[in-house]
């Protein structure tokens, strides 16, 4: 196939091939249509640990399988936050739970301890969605951690772990907690 028209093929300003253009929106594509059919099985009858895990499960396997895609991860965002949405007698509490220094493993994936803070009077669990930054502040990768169990009144800690290798400077921001 001979690319035709100026540029077509080669690289833009942005240093993206159309080789690399194809393979973003195929990835974003299979993800919209896999993290559809991973979650479609969810049924009202789930408890809230169920919701978090297929959620989980479900933002890191399909995430990276399309890495690179920018909207790949904005969608894989939105399904993790509809999905927090979706846990019954949850409380959103992103003030209590926090992200540490990011560090990147000999593996390329970006690790951050998260904290999360019960002020509840009974114990609970926290489900956390810990977005990864670029330097210039670009959606990267986003998880979905649950810290469980936390006693009333006490504080404890979960990793999340990047999807996939990310490299130059990462930041880790909580982009979402709900307490259940």
């Amino acid at each position: 196939m001979t690319p035709r028209g100026p540029g077509a093929g080669g690289p833009r300003e942005d240093g993206t091939s159309a080789w690399h253009r194809r393979r973003w929106a195929t990835g974003g594509a299979a993800l919209v249509l896999g993290l559809s059919a991973v979650l479609a099985g969810c049924s009202g009858d789930d408890t809230p640990a169920d919701t978090v895990s297929r959620a989980e499960s479900a933002v890191g396997s399909i995430a990276s399988g399309a890495s690179e895609a920018a909207e790949a991860v904005e969608s894989a965002t939105a399904e993790a936050q509809r999905r927090l949405d979706d846990i019954q007698d949850g409380i959103d509490v992103k003030g209590d739970v926090k992200t540490g220094a990011p560090v990147t493993g000999s593996d390329g994936r970006v690790r951050t301890e998260v904290t999360a803070r019960n002020t509840d009077d009974a114990t609970r669990s926290f489900a956390v969605q810990v977005d990864f930054r670029d330097g210039a502040g670009q959606l990267v990768d986003t998880v979905i951690v649950t810290v469980d169990h936390v006693q009333a009144g006490h504080s404890a800690t979960a990793t999340a772990r990047s999807t996939h290798d990310l490299s130059g400077e990462v930041r880790t921001e909580v982009a979402r907690a709900v307490r259940y």
